[in-house]
């Protein structure tokens, strides 16, 4: 049978509303790609990650068990595990991503980090307050649990004296920048992506990429925020030839991500339509700009062309000493600059 998508909504919302997050993880593991950058804590202007990054690895994990469980009967029993999570946070027990994956996502939010500082923005960032933005809530629409998680964020915002956040994704930028400011009083925090504020920062390339690439857009990026000329704007720069898909900017085709953990084998066959169209390029290989399009497109494409996210492809121009850092393990917890963890 189908998967019963109300309990699946309905164990992420109940997450949200019990734990912070559709997907909670501790603080440890949420923060520690920022360890050994010497990022101060908070500040006016603070990187906030929302944490989308750090989920992947452990959403798609359990994106591949629930395309398992689709169709079959045990769809029928997801409603016990809604029950269950109710007393005991049963995501972390049920995804168990790579080491090598988690590291993989975390070494992006390193490069976005590199890249800014390489750039000489100043930013702080508020590790173990660094929340989800509750994009989710508002893809469903439980309007309720939006409203009172998005209070949430406010208030650690405002405690912290954050007049401006610099966003890694497109969809924590959408909430924080669209969504929030049209259902909270007095929201007054401005927002900008980090692709908007390194393209504004115009940066000069350390070395020259001379390389084609398939630019992906994303689909909240584009439509929702106007995220379109800076990314290819960082890209040539750096010496990148961009090949556009027949289907891109404004009119970008879907990843089929946003509707992976409820109907996996509809978001799969979403992606493939996606990665034809970006093999239809002749390009060797991808970028994109959204950790749900590089995770959904990657599955899809099983190997069949190399894709990375947009940090990736500017860091080999703008920040190549972050090459040498990539080899550290971030697995212990972050310590601020405060002596607090």
């Amino acid at each position: 049978m189908p998967l019963p998508t109300g309990d699946i909504v309905g164990l992420m919302v109940d997450n949200l509303n019990k734990r912070g997050s559709v997907f909670p993880m501790s603080a440890r593991k949420s923060t520690r790609w920022a360890k050994g950058l010497d990022i101060p804590r908070g500040g006016e202007t603070v990187l906030y990650t929302g944490a989308m990054y750090q989920l992947l690895p452990y959403i798609i994990s359990m994106v591949r068990l629930l395309e398992r469980v689709e169709d079959t009967f045990l769809a029928r029993y997801v409603f016990l595990g809604r029950f269950a999570n109710r007393f005991v946070n049963l995501s972390g027990l049920a995804a168990h991503p790579s080491r090598a994956e988690v590291d993989k996502y975390d070494r992006m939010l390193q490069n976005v980090a590199g890249l800014l500082q390489q750039a000489g923005v100043q930013f702080g960032y508020l590790y173990e307050d660094d929340l989800y933005a509750g994009a989710l809530a508002y893809d469903v629409g439980v309007d309720a649990t939006l409203a009172a998680h998005a209070e949430r964020v406010h208030a650690t915002l405002r405690k912290h004296g954050v007049r401006k956040v610099i966003t890694l994704d497109p969809h924590t930028t959408n909430m924080l920048r669209s969504v929030y400011p049209a259902i909270l009083d007095g929201y007054d925090i401005e927002v900008q992506s980090y692709l908007e504020v390194l393209s504004e920062a115009d940066p000069a390339p350390m070395r020259c990429i001379a390389e084609d690439v398939v630019i992906h857009d994303s689909c909240v990026y584009a439509r929702s925020e106007g995220v379109i000329d800076e990314p290819r704007r960082l890209l040539e720069r750096a010496g990148y030839s961009l090949r556009e898909p027949r289907e891109s900017r404004n009119l970008t085709y879907c990843c089929g991500g946003p509707i992976e953990a409820l109907f996996p084998k509809k978001s799969h066959e979403i992606g493939a339509e996606r990665v034809a169209q970006l093999k239809e390029t002749g390009g060797k290989q991808v970028t994109t700009m959204c950790p749900i399009c590089l995770a959904s497109l990657a599955h899809a494409a099983d190997g069949s062309i190399p894709m990375e996210d947009i940090s990736v492809f500017l860091q080999r121009a703008y920040c190549p000493v972050m090459e040498q850092a990539k080899a550290r393990p971030p697995d212990l917890l972050v310590s601020s600059p405060s002596g607090r963890q």
